[in-house]
């Protein structure tokens, strides 16, 4: 197998002179002031070894990347009853869409699209009070990546709730079916400061290793889910974590993956390694332009798709 640090570092300078970068997150105000010119890549094998290129250790605003989490915390709390309040199927539709919402009854169509989030929050939330929920998932984040320096990003929060009307509109929406149960503005609070939240490409990759080795932490063996669920999580990742932009990216890098508006992009090839980009610029469908194709890329060189090498 090729050298993996050098081949890290070479997508990572193949990436800094590209001159196609897709566009920042503009309808967010603080995602908007984010350097566009920005890539980092990390990858961590079973061993440890960490490969890293370009802004490695720089934080960015990981948005719906959190979805990936905060879905194992609900599975954890109530298991397969969270599929009676969200789907598990691709959407085909942007990630804000209210259209399916009204076919379907209230039923978002999985939980990473924003309705699916929404709901995961609020079965997260039930119980406890705002403040207590997103302790629970930053503390979450926190020992996943075995790094208590993991924050929220007030200042993008307070940005998402300003302009968070169609949240709004999609959390108010499935509270008239009875699938939000809580006080919108208490499920849409947490929902927007977890998906502030702010780690490195190093920290991502970090978190997201458990994924990666049947629901094991590789460092400590630690169990963070059973295999099983590790296996579905993946699955759900695979064919809904990049909104309607999902099967381009099964089709062009061959991981489960999620991504978030912040242009960082979680990827985990299974029994190999937990892979974290970042790279601001975004496609049309929402995903980083950059992270998708430095993942092809990487999957190309190393022959890690799930579907063959």
């Amino acid at each position: 197998m090729p050298d993996l640090d050098r081949v890290v570092k070479e997508i990572a300078e193949e990436m800094r002179q590209r001159p196609d970068r897709g566009e920042v997150a503009s309808y967010i105000p603080e995602l908007a002031r984010v350097d566009s010119d920005a890539f980092g890549l990390v990858v961590i094998d079973a061993e440890g070894r960490v490969a890293a290129g370009g802004d490695s250790e720089t934080p960015f605003s990981i948005q719906s990347i959190s979805k990936a989490f905060t879905l194992t915390l609900a599975l954890g709390m109530v298991g397969d009853r969270l599929w009676r309040r969200v789907g598990r199927e691709p959407s085909g539709s942007p990630f804000n869409s209210i259209v399916q919402l009204e076919r379907e009854r209230g039923i978002p169509r999985n939980p990473f699209i924003n309705a699916g989030a929404i709901a995961v929050t609020d079965v997260i939330l039930s119980g406890h009070q705002p403040r207590e929920a997103l302790g629970e998932i930053l503390r979450f984040m926190r020992f996943l990546a075995d790094d208590s320096s993991i924050v929220i990003d007030e200042a993008v929060a307070a940005s998402e709730q300003r302009t968070g009307f169609r949240n709004a509109a999609l959390a108010h929406y499935m509270k008239s079916f009875g699938v939000i149960e809580n006080p919108v503005d208490f499920t849409l609070g947490v929902y927007f400061h977890h998906c502030a939240i702010s780690m490195s490409c190093r920290q991502l990759a970090m978190a997201g290793r458990f994924l990666a080795y049947s629901g094991r932490n590789p460092a400590t063996g630690h169990s963070v889910v059973p295999p099983e669920r590790a296996r579905r999580i993946n699955a759900v990742m695979l064919t809904c974590g990049h909104y309607d932009g999902s099967g381009e990216f099964a089709y062009r890098v061959g991981l489960p993956g999620k991504s978030g508006v912040g242009g960082g992009i979680l990827a985990i090839a299974p029994g190999k390694a937990s892979i974290a980009v970042w790279s601001p610029g975004l496609d049309a469908s929402g995903n980083s332009h950059l992270g998708r194709i430095a993942l092809e890329a990487l999957t190309r060189r190393l022959g890690w798709s799930i579907f063959g090498t």
